[in-house]
């Protein structure tokens, strides 16, 4: 089997090679819809190695192959690692040329994998590229002078790993704040205690740790999600008023502010706080956050609705639902759902992190909110299955409580990104069907491609 196929990136070719050797590239453009995980990447193009983990222990490791190596132009990788070498048989080839509108990328895989799936795998690549580079090019006029220094928490979570790795393809060097065992280029944060010198260098802090708020919401587990944002994000913030470096503090929030039921009410940024257990939360992490204003740092809050990956969070649940024969709407579905893909979300938080004229609220959510039952219909055209009958409102009690189901898996949420849209921000998925199918292996190839099957014919 082999595929060949090409597209054009809106970048000269330099740069689009050079975007290609930083870290963070891999982890870019791993499709979250096959089981690969980004372990290690290559340090270098012309013979580095780079590893994935498999599930049931094994690892993929890609050697790349000096021999085909020509700087600027080509690089290839290897499949050595036994015994996926021997099932995958994967060469692939990656050639890199001028073209009028940018960098013409071709691509020529031999293996033994399927074509559906290289097909899906490498149109996953191509709009991950394209638009990755396509964003760079809007926030030109915001880069600043020299890269950047930026302190990151959670950066073991799905959104963290994510901003990680973009802000490290543009340039930007990102000191991950861990708390507990710091590796090197990491830096050890004691959330409660934190070290005085934990952001010595940095330019900006971008705080996204905090316990998961999915889960039963009985008296233990809703202190932790307490305890885990409020005093450390405090703290947090009165050494970014206390450094003379950091200019900008980029603090993670949740639509839970807006309350749990607030039906046809379009929600911005200017909308009253709801009731329930998340909006009094989420209230007090946000008002966390004020020694590092009262400094006169720029500061920004960003209400983050559900996050759309194929990866982690909410989807993959639904996904599975839907394969067991439960993919159907919550009671009636005509409830609202704001939602936003994980591109679009780090797309936001790395312009949060240079355009200096945003600051105090944004609400993190895509364009165009959408009714429980159209998420589900639409989730069932993607995974091609019939649309089933609806979920009781008891399945989510039964999993999250009777008020967790209600503020998480019910909540009933109009809530739309007015800043951003005064902004002209462009979301790369404003749509949910265009999310599910980046998300879930359902893109076409950006360009021309021609799959190749094995001659088979007996002579």
């Amino acid at each position: 089997m082999s595929l060949t196929t090409s597209h054009v990136v809106p970048a000269d070719r330099e740069r689009v090679w050079d975007w290609h050797t930083r870290p963070g590239a891999m982890a870019r453009l791993t499709p979250p819809f096959l089981p690969l995980t980004p372990l290690t990447q290559a340090d270098k193009l012309s013979d580095g190695t780079s590893v994935f983990a498999l599930p049931a222990g094994l690892k993929w490791t890609s050697r790349h192959d000096l021999s085909n190596f020509r700087r600027g132009h080509r690089f290839t990788d290897v499949c050595t690692s036994a015994p996926v070498k021997m099932l995958a048989n994967w060469r692939h080839v990656h050639d890199f040329a001028d073209h009028p509108d940018g960098t013409l990328v071709t691509d020529t895989v031999t293996t033994r994998m399927p074509g559906s799936t290289l097909a899906s795998f490498f149109a996953y690549r191509q709009h991950q590229l394209i638009n990755d580079i396509a964003f760079l090019n809007r926030m030109e006029h915001l880069q600043p002078d020299r890269p950047l220094t930026i302190a990151l928490t959670g950066s073991r979570g799905l959104v963290g790993r994510a901003l990680n790795a973009q802000l490290s393809t543009a340039g930007h060097h990102v000191i991950r704040l861990v708390r507990k065992n710091a590796k090197p280029g990491q830096r050890y944060w004691d959330t409660f205690s934190p070290d005085p010198h934990l952001l010595d260098g940095v330019d900006v802090v971008v705080h996204l740790a905090g316990e998961p708020f999915y889960g039963r919401f009985n008296d233990a587990h809703k202190k932790v999600i307490r305890d885990s944002r409020i005093e450390p994000t405090r703290r947090l913030a009165q050494l970014v008023a206390d450094s003379p470096t950091v200019t900008t503090m980029v603090s993670g929030s949740s639509i839970g502010y807006y309350g749990y039921d607030r039906g046809e009410e379009v929600l911005d940024e200017s909308a009253e706080r709801g009731e329930g257990f998340l909006a009094d939360v989420v209230s007090d992490w946000e008002a966390a956050t004020a020694p590092a204003e009262a400094a006169g740092k720029r500061v920004l809050r960003v209400r983050t609705g559900s996050v759309m990956s194929g990866r982690s969070g909410m989807l993959p649940v639904l996904k599975a639902l839907s394969a067991t024969g439960l993919g159907g709407s919550f009671g009636d579905g005509n409830f609202w759902f704001s939602w936003i893909s994980l591109d679009d979300l780090t797309d936001l938080l790395f312009r949060a992190v240079i355009d200096n004229d945003l600051r105090g609220v944004v609400n993190g959510v895509s364009p165009h909110p959408v009714l429980n039952r159209d998420l589900t219909a639409a989730l069932a055209k993607q995974l091609r299955r019939p649309v089933k009958i609806p979920v009781p409102s008891l399945g989510p009690t039964i999993l999250l409580g009777k008020e967790g189901a209600q503020q998480l898996a019910l909540a009933d949420q109009r809530v739309v990104p007015a800043t951003l849209v005064d902004a002209a921000h462009t979301f790369r998925y404003p749509d949910i069907t265009t999310a599910l199918a980046h998300e879930l292996g359902g893109e076409e190839l950006a360009g021309p491609g021609v799959v190749e099957e094995p001659d088979t014919t007996q002579e």
